[in-house]
Order: structure tokens, then C-alpha cells, then sequence
């Protein structure tokens, strides 16, 4: 009886390929095409900031990281046992979605002068005033008719506070149901302020008021009182970001990225050569500007955790441009009797299934990340999965075929004549002697 073959030998394995082995997908001779279509695009994304700034009056929807706006921190007691409680980030983000109220949540945390944990929430709305415009003419205008018999020389707004000059004396109790009204609650003079505002002026003999308004910390206090249930909202802290401050964020921002491209380029100079440095550059370039372009189409906010994003998308694009270069440069002292092109074909077609495997497991963790994250990690997630497309894209699309050019240009053809001394030539004597 004769023995049993090992079961290895008879046995195939079950293992599923996405791609079958040995596929031989032509992509160099859609590099033209695609190149093509990549700058269109790129003219797009560029075109799609002007559109926003001539339409909505900004280039992209920036956050109060960039445009300025206030800050405020809450502290949340319980009603019951007036002990300090946390409470659920939605609920906030809520309160403020059915007030019809932009602006950013997250959980901030600190200790007291007892040194007892306290968890609190960061509100970030691009609002400086409590007043909306609309408020402020409603507010004015009753103001006015209610007061006509005072003889108003002048009444205007700054900021939170109603500046008015009148003939006759305008009491604070009496003003204070008006801006009710309004939706306003008015702050009560101080003793100083009252005597200062029924005090005629020496000169002309009018009255300089002042009707103070409680600010946006006070608003958002009372909403969140009023839709979160059983709390008690104290303000901790509120103050504003100046424009300026966002201006000069804007700018650091640039200039991050503009450093972060040239770092890039310095480093695939020293890691390969520089025929690899440009197209890894104008990959990563490619990469920023689509991220940026989608953004500005879909008018998604775009805050300092955006331009966290963007970096990552580049570092992402880069490590996986180093990846098939890396290969191209085996395949070349490998394959030494291949034309450049074939090279890298082949090069892209070994790192085909590995590119698409990296690619889909970081996209489909950022996807859930955006599918069923909130605030600031939602717009993280949307830049990365943008981020992983375009940047899969072109670092076989985009970056192999530059890297082709320049090799084919600057670094094939046959070698450069040298100076070399002219041969000698040797007379052979028996041809002469005969």
C-alpha cells in the first residue's frame, strides 16, 4: 500500500486576493490624463475660494480660531444639591442648535481655590454681542416710541450698551421693561452710574445716559438653564478673541504648511535623490489644495483642528508616496534592463493591494470618526477622509509620473562626451617595406 501524499501538496489554500497575483495594470499610460484632470481640479479648488468671497463675503467658513468671536466657561450645579455636576456635551450643542446659535463645545475642567475637581464646557461663539443687528433696531426703535415725551437728541448702540442723550431724565426702572421686551435684560445701575446718568451736563443741560445690557455670557446661561434639565449655569469666565488674533493664527497656519511641504521636499533629497523630491512635493501641494477646495465647496467650518487635519493628510500622502518610490528604487537596480516606464509599472502594481488595504482601513476609521463624532472631531475626520482619497491618488498618479519626467529628461540618454586625448595610431612596417 502505497503512502499518503502530504496534505500540503494536494490541499490549495483558501486565502481570497483583492487583486489577483501578477496583475499588470497600465498606469503609465494614463498619466497624461490624469494629470490633466489633477490640475483642472486644482483650478477648481482655487476657483471655489473666490466664488465663496464674492457670495458669502469670506473665502472659507472660518471658526472664531480665525475670525474672532468670545469665549465663555460654564460651571453646572445640580438644582437639587447645588454640588457641581457634568454635563452631556450634546445637550449643549442641542441648547444651542434649537437657539438657532453657532458655535463650538467641548468639556474643560479645572480645580477651585478648595482644590475640588470641577468639569465645566467651553462655549466659542463667533458672536462678540448679545444683540443680533435685527435686536438692536427692535430695541431702538421701542425705545424711541416709548420715550418720544423725553426729547431723544441722539440714541446708538455700542456694543452692549445704549447710549442716549434726552432733555428729560430716563429712569432705569422705566427703561428696563422696554428692552424686556426686546428679549434684553438690562444690568441695574450702580449707585455711581445712577447718580452720573440723572445728573444733567453744566452745559447744555441734557442728560448722558447709559443702559447696559446683559452680555452673550449672560444669554447663553440662561438658555442652557432653560434647556438643560435640573441644572443651575454659572459663568466661570468670558472674553473675547480679537480679529486680529485670528488674522495672525491664519497666517501661522500658511506658513505651517508651506514648511511642512519644504521639510518634505529636503527629506526624500536625502532619503533618495532629488529626482523624487518635486513630485512628492507637487503631490502633497495637490493633496492641500483639494482638502482646502472641499472645504470651501461644502462650506464646512474650518477651525485650527482643520489645519491639524490638513497636516496629517500630507504626512499620510508623503509616507505613502516614500512607500512606492522606495519600491520603484528596488525594481530599478532589479530590473537594470527595463525601460523606466515598465519599471514603474511594475512598482505600482506590487504596491497596488498594499496602497488599497493602508488606504481603506484608515478611511473607514475616520469615516465612523465623522459619521458619529460631534464638534471638533467631526471636522478632523472630514478632512482625513478627504485627505486619504486625494492623497492615495497622488502618490501613483501624481508623483510617479513627474519623477518619471525628470528621470527621463535629466537622467537617461547616452553619456556626455568626455576630453579624451586623441588615439594613437600605429603604422604597421611590413605593409611599408612592401
Amino acid at each position: 500500500m502505497s503512502e499518503k501524499e502530504p496534505v500540503a501538496a494536494t490541499h490549495k489554500h483558501k486565502f481570497r486576493y483583492l487583486l489577483p497575483p501578477g496583475n499588470n495594470f497600465a498606469f503609465v499610460a494614463k498619466f497624461r490624463a490624469w494629470l490633466i484632470i489633477s490640475v483642472l481640479l486644482m483650478a477648481a479648488a482655487i476657483g471655489s475660494l473666490f466664488i465663496n468671497k464674492s457670495v458669502r463675503g469670506e473665502y472659507m467658513n472660518w471658526t472664531i480660531d480665525f475670525k474672532g468671536g468670545t469665549e465663555i466657561i460654564f460651571a453646572f450645579k445640580d438644582k437639587a444639591s447645588h454640588a457641581y455636576t457634568k454635563v452631556d456635551p450634546a445637550m449643549v450643542r442641542e441648547s444651542l442648535k434649537k437657539a438657532g446659535e453657532e458655535g463650538e463645545v467641548s468639556d474643560i475642567s479645572w480645580d477651585d481655590d478648595a482644590g475640588k475637581h470641577i468639569e465645566g464646557m467651553m462655549i466659542r461663539s463667533p458672536r462678540f454681542s448679545a444683540l443680533l443687528p435685527a435686536q438692536e433696531t427692535k430695541a431702538h426703535d421701542a425705545f424711541l416710541e416709548k420715550f418720544k415725551d423725553r426729547e431723544i437728541t441722539k440714541a446708538s448702540w455700542t456694543g452692549d450698551t445704549l447710549h442716549v442723550r434726552a432733555k428729560k431724565a430716563i429712569r432705569a426702572e422705566e427703561a428696563a421693561p422696554v428692552f424686556a421686551a426686546s428679549g434684553f435684560e438690562m444690568k441695574p445701575w450702580l449707585a455711581s452710574e445712577e447718580q452720573q446718568n440723572t445728573r444733567p451736563d453744566e452745559g447744555t443741560q441734557e442728560f448722558n445716559e447709559t443702559f447696559a445690557m446683559w452680555g452673550l455670557d449672560r444669554q447663553f446661561e440662561k438658555m442652557l438653564e432653560a434647556s438643560v434639565p435640573n441644572i443651575e449655569a454659572s459663568v466661570q469666565q468670558s472674553y473675547g478673541v480679537g480679529a486680529k488674533a485670528g488674522d495672525k493664527l491664519r497666517d501661522d497656519a500658511a506658513k505651517a504648511i508651506i514648511y511642512a511641504i519644504f521639510l518634505i521636499m529636503l527629506y526624500l533629497a536625502f532619503r533618495f535623490d532629488i529626482r523624487y523630491a518635486p513630485g512628492a512635493a507637487f503631490a502633497t501641494i495637490h493633496d492641500a489644495i483639494m482638502v482646502i477646495g472641499v472645504f470651501a465647496v461644502t462650506w464646512t467650518e474650518v477651525s485650527l483642528v482643520s489645519v491639524a487635519g490638513l497636516l496629517t493628510v500630507m504626512g499620510y500622502s508623503v509616507n505613502d508616496t516614500v512607500i512606492v518610490f522606495d519600491r520603484i528604487r528596488e525594481n530599478q537596480a532589479k530590473l537594470k534592463d527595463k525601460k523606466i516606464e515598465r519599471i514603474i509599472d511594475i512598482s505600482i502594481n506590487e504596491m497596488l493591494v498594499r496602497t488599497i488595504l493602508t488606504s481603506s482601513t484608515v478611511f473607514a476609521t475616520t469615516l465612523i470618526m465623522n459619521i458619529f463624532g460631534t464638534g471638533e472631531v467631526k471636522n478632523f475626520a472630514f478632512a482625513m477622509n478627504v485627505g486619504v482619497i486625494v492623497g492615495t491618488y497622488s502618490s501613483i498618479f501624481l508623483a510617479a509620473p513627474i519623477f518619471m519626467y525628470i528621470s527621463k529628461k535629466y537622467y537617461s540618454g547616452p553619456p556626455k562626451k568626455r576630453n579624451l586625448p586623441a588615439p594613437v595610431q600605429v603604422v604597421d612596417e611590413s605593409a611599408t617595406e612592401a
